[in-house]
């Protein structure tokens, strides 16, 4: 069955950097669009980022533009975010999923989703 394990997470300080990765099992990696998804406490599950199959575009939520960088690598069968300038409403879960649909900020299009990394940024 289909595997995505996000890693990565844990606990730093405001303006700090952190490198979630996600790792798939099972599926043919290069046929599926991958996005970022993250879920503050009390709050819903909002997009982050998305990137096409091979890369070759990619999306942000306003919120992480010219913070966070979202990357992969196909031959890994693995997505990266890259969080940069860490800020304390970035903390939430952070969760990989896996979409036949590029660039889409929904989601409702994505099939597969991985258990979550905890991200704290403190202040």
């Amino acid at each position: 069955q289909v595997q995505l394990v996000e890693s990565g997470g844990g606990l730093v300080q405001a303006g700090g950097s952190l490198r979630l990765s996600c790792a798939a099992s099972q599926l043919t990696f290069s046929g599926y669009a991958m996005g970022w998804f993250r879920q503050a406490p009390g709050k819903e599950r909002e997009f982050v980022a998305a990137i096409s199959r091979y890369g070759g575009n990619t999306h942000y939520a306003d919120s992480v533009k010219g913070r966070f960088t979202i990357s992969r690598i196909n031959a890994k069968n693995t997505v990266y975010l890259q969080m940069n300038s860490l800020k304390p409403e970035d903390t939430a879960v952070y969760y990989c999923a896996a979409s036949t649909t590029d660039g889409s900020r929904y989601e409702g299009v994505y099939f597969y989703w991985g258990q979550g990394t905890q991200v704290t940024v403190s202040s």
